[in-house]
């Protein structure tokens, strides 16, 4: 096994931060309050370079969790193998629905630039439809993210890598998430308030966790194993 376990928990939870801070501002504060904005369009053509910004923060965030997925997976294979295999492929496809929410951005600016005169109901309808595209692609990522969580968490509890009251934190923060997304996937909205309280949870989890991983890194004793079947504390003595 060729592995440097504390490099490796660095590194994610370097990817962590960056992630929630790259999707925080891009999302939140450099597009949210264009595209949920009554004259969308107008507002979108008036602020062309702040939304391809933070559409392009948007994608860096997918980025990071492909890399999150990546480093993990080498790891939790030794002893998940299945479930690894099936955690790393829910993390491409949150990439994919990612990039998929996050190039709207992109074509609204360049539609903006065609509404005029009597385009301009035209554009609007086209507008329309890409927002709701990015909406569904969005609850369909937030969908994935919780199955791919949960199985991360659970993961994580199983192995020890991280205290445990990390991973149930971050097996509830999962679930409410994954409580919220189904009632939106069924047209029911539950409030603006809700969606914040369901959601603070798993970004508090992830910050705390980036930060724990960086400096305290995985836990030495952590019940992996090795190809060979080799338990942690054997299989440890050879990662390198």
């Amino acid at each position: 096994m060729n592995i440097n376990l504390n490099r490796t928990a660095k590194i994610v939870g370097a990817l962590y931060l960056i992630s929630n801070a790259t999707f925080l501002i891009g999302a939140t504060v450099f597009l949210e309050p264009f595209l949920t904005a009554q004259d969308t369009l107008v507002q979108i053509g008036a602020n062309g370079s702040q939304i391809a910004l933070g559409a392009l923060l948007e994608i860096i965030n997918g980025v990071a969790y492909i890399g999150i997925a990546a480093l993990m997976f080498p790891i939790l294979k030794q002893r998940f193998e299945s479930m690894a295999l099936g955690y790393f492929a829910f993390r491409i496809i949150e990439f994919v629905t990612q990039i998929a929410a996050s190039i709207v951005p992109f074509l609204l600016v360049a539609l903006s630039g065609e509404m005029v005169g009597a385009g301009a109901p035209i554009s609007q309808a086209i507008g329309e439809l890409l927002l709701a595209t990015r909406y569904w692609s969005y609850e369909m990522l937030y969908f994935v993210f919780c199955l791919s969580a949960l199985m991360f968490y659970y993961m994580l509890y199983q192995t020890k890598l991280v205290p445990r009251f990390l991973s149930v934190w971050g097996l509830i923060a999962a679930a409410l998430v994954l409580f919220n997304t189904l009632f939106e996937l069924f047209s029911i909205d539950l409030g603006t308030a809700v969606a914040m309280v369901t959601g603070l949870p798993m970004l508090l989890n992830e910050l705390f966790l980036g930060v724990w991983l960086i400096v305290k890194g995985f836990n030495p004793a952590a019940e992996i194993m090795d190809s060979a079947g080799v338990p942690a504390k054997e299989a440890q003595l050879r990662v390198s």
